[in-house]
């Protein structure tokens, strides 16, 4: 699979006698439109999409949409690769995935009608447990952060940072804590949830975790959606070593 950088037409090189500034209107621009919007917060799952899995995702034409991927694409925030005859676009990076997801838990909520018990259950877990990109989001990363704090795992002084006792955890539960070499991501940070309205674990760390979480089988993904469910092992983990109750731990009601 080859990957084509967003092109360098979208970024303005400064001339000697002119001063450069972030042109946040642009940047605006690409996200104010509906179909854009959805079609970034659809690809929040880390995964290659085509542009028809996108059209049908937003309820769009397929040319409709590649027009709208163009536009993503020159404007940085998505990357195109190619395998053999087959296009697919996802996002530029986890620095993109983090800043869409920040957005969205900063933006009104705008209700959509619930049009089966299907689509309820859905809305659901989606808000219970959910990739975001690399990390977990959700109700139960809300609440890994809250008790990682309470633990003092989790230090607050300048911004989140891990503790002594926090590192030794992370090696304890068999994840790497360190940054890896010529990475320009940060260590750790948060991410404001969209739908808790409240940060969850994010960064280097936070990917960490979320993998380790899966290849320890403490956690499964739904299908091709972001949402992530909880398995046995994983209640054990987390009520064990966190001491999350079964009013986060167990899935969402139908």
């Amino acid at each position: 699979m080859t990957v084509t950088p967003a092109p360098a037409s979208a970024q303005t090189t400064p001339t000697p006698d002119s001063i450069s500034a972030p042109d946040l209107a642009s940047l605006a621009g690409l996200l104010a439109d509906r179909t854009r919007a959805s079609i970034c917060l659809a690809l929040l799952d880390g995964r290659a999409w085509t542009a028809t899995e996108l059209a049908q995702h937003a309820g769009v034409a397929r040319s409709t949409v590649t027009g709208h991927l163009h536009q993503l694409v020159a404007g940085g925030l998505l990357d195109e690769a190619r395998q053999g005859r087959h296009r697919y676009v996802r996002l530029s990076g986890p620095a993109t995935a983090e800043m869409i997801e920040s957005l969205a838990s900063h933006a009104p909520l705008r209700t959509t009608p619930v049009r089966s018990l299907r689509d309820a259950n859905r809305r659901r877990a989606l808000a219970h447990a959910r990739s975001c990109y690399d990390h977990l989001a959700g109700a139960v990363a809300v609440a890994i952060t809250d008790a990682m704090t309470e633990r003092s795992l989790l230090a607050w002084d300048y911004g989140p940072s891990l503790s002594e006792d926090g590192k030794a955890w992370l090696r304890d539960m068999g994840i790497d804590d360190h940054r890896p070499l010529g990475s320009c991501r940060a260590h750790i940070r948060t991410c404001l949830d969209w739908t808790e309205r409240r940060p969850h674990l994010a960064g280097a760390v936070g990917a960490a975790l979320f993998q380790r979480a899966l290849d320890a089988g403490w956690v499964t993904r739904r299908g091709t959606t972001r949402v992530v469910e909880l398995t046995d092992a994983g209640r054990a983990v987390f009520r064990t070593q966190l001491g999350l109750g079964d009013e986060v731990l167990s899935p969402p009601q139908s």
